[in-house]
């Protein structure tokens, strides 16, 4: 057996046509996009410049705050607060991590739940947990976005969700288990005995804990679909929680890395952005 491979481009794509078609059918209405990044770091300028490629492509407008990595919390705070007060600005995206020595729920809490297009503000969370409407975190959304794509049954299947960060493993199990969704999961950490025993029992495995080639052979039983999120920086360049490799002859599904989630990340902050804008009136 051969995994299918879950091609997170082919899904983005289609999500990025769906908020195209949105904004021309509304008359191509002027929506924006700002993004506030904080320091120098390679990786995260580059995420930020594929984003705003992204938002350019369906129509979209980008504005950039850029803050070198010895901004006080302060400065970080007055710059989010003025998007945040800015009715030209309909979403906001402060890249994470922020430097060391800045307290990030602070700023987070700056940003209006209508504005907050990565989903963190206790109200969109708490909306999250309550299954009302609301902006759920991009990464998160792609996945079940991937999943709906490629026609992944969820019902009555068990997930195993590894890591239960806010961005990802919390949001991501919430979905998993909503009415309509129905897996019945479990949410795996560094304290959770046995992780591979809970991993072999799942039929859907989710794994966003930052760990290179965690999820191998042993961990995965056959037909399982295998959903990678964690990024990991090496001597070998970029890989992933997942040994794919070793589990492409064994799992049913699988994401590549790069090339699977990451894509759909970024196409669902469009999505969030375009229900951001409506939301406030801009279409």
């Amino acid at each position: 057996m051969t995994a299918l491979i879950l091609d997170g481009n082919a899904c983005a794509a289609s999500v990025r046509a769906r908020v195209a078609a949105a904004l021309r059918d509304a008359g191509s209405p002027h929506v924006c996009l700002a993004t506030v990044l904080v320091g120098d770091d390679p990786p995260s300028q580059r995420y930020v410049r594929s984003k705003q490629r992204d938002a350019a492509d369906v129509g979209i407008e980008s504005r950039h705050v850029a803050l070198d990595a010895t901004a006080t919390q302060h400065e970080v705070e007055s710059a989010v607060g003025r998007l945040a007060h800015d009715p030209s600005v309909h979403a906001i995206l402060v890249q994470l991590p922020l430097p060391a020595g800045l307290d990030t729920d602070r700023v987070i809490d700056l940003l209006p739940p209508e504005k907050d297009v990565d989903g963190l503000t206790e109200r969109n969370l708490g909306r999250l947990v309550r299954g009302a409407p609301g902006h759920v975190p991009c990464t998160p959304r792609g996945i079940m976005e991937l999943l709906g794509y490629y026609g992944i049954a969820t019902a009555g299947r068990r997930a195993a969700v590894l890591g239960r960060s806010l961005l990802v493993g919390t949001p991501v199990a919430l979905l998993l288990a909503r009415k309509g969704v129905d897996a019945t999961v479990t949410i795996g950490h560094s304290r959770t005995p046995d992780l591979q025993a809970v991993c072999r029992d799942a039929d859907i495995i989710v794994s966003a804990v930052g760990q290179a080639r965690l999820v191998t052979a042993g961990w995965v039983k056959p037909g399982a679909t295998v959903i990678d999120v964690g990024i990991s920086r090496t001597a070998d360049g970029i890989v992933g929680d997942v040994d794919f490799e070793a589990l492409v002859d064994i799992a049913g599904a699988l994401t590549p890395m790069p090339g699977g989630t990451g894509p759909m990340t970024r196409a669902c902050l469009l999505d969030n952005t375009l229900e951001a804008a409506r939301m406030q009136g801009a279409l």
